[in-house]
């Protein structure tokens, strides 16, 4: 009796075991913790890399760039995962599930794609770290990876926080596919 016993738990855990890892690993590969995307100039050379990371309150972003023009710049998550040289007009326009104006300092916004401005030192480097609250690495409608994936965008110029549609950012310098 106790031998069947035995046997019977030991198929109850292993059949746990079984179904919590088909269950789990499909989620894990759905929603990774982190996302490194390179980073493109508009002559499609690489300029560094940006990794997404899930925090409590958004997807933290650390920029690990070079070869960029001094100075403060924007940085936007665009709708497509299209980075198209030399323009990359084909990233579209900010990521807007919700439909609201841009800029962090809009009442009536922000883009789920709006992000804070980073610096770029007088040397082309910026190793900043932002946080985008708007978005997420996980499913849903501010996923990053809705569709076919985003795109991340550098502007030649800071983001005034408030102008629609892109904040009086400038051209697109530098564009990265999220994908997973």
């Amino acid at each position: 009796m106790q031998i069947k016993t035995k046997t019977s738990m030991m198929l109850k855990l292993g059949f746990i075991a079984i179904t919590a890892f088909v269950v789990l690993v499909p989620a894990l590969a759905k929603n990774p913790k982190s996302v490194t995307v390179t980073v493109q100039n508009s002559s499609g050379q690489k300029v560094g890399t940006a990794t997404l990371s899930q925090v409590a309150k958004g997807v933290k972003i650390e920029l690990n760039l070079h070869d960029l023009i001094p100075g403060e710049h924007a940085i936007h998550i665009h709708q497509n995962a299209k980075c198209d040289v030399p323009d990359f007009k084909t990233a579209g326009g900010h990521f807007n599930p919700d439909n609201k104006h841009h800029g962090l300092q809009n009442p009536e916004g922000p883009h789920a794609g709006d992000i804070p401005n980073f610096i770029v030192t007088v040397n082309g480097k910026s190793k900043a770290t932002v946080i985008a609250t708007g978005i997420t690495l996980s499913e849903g409608p501010h996923s990053v990876f809705t569709g076919d994936g985003t795109a991340l965008v550098v502007h030649a110029k800071p983001d005034d926080g408030k102008t629609d549609p892109a904040g009086n950012a400038g051209d697109r310098v530098a564009c990265g596919l999220i994908v997973k």
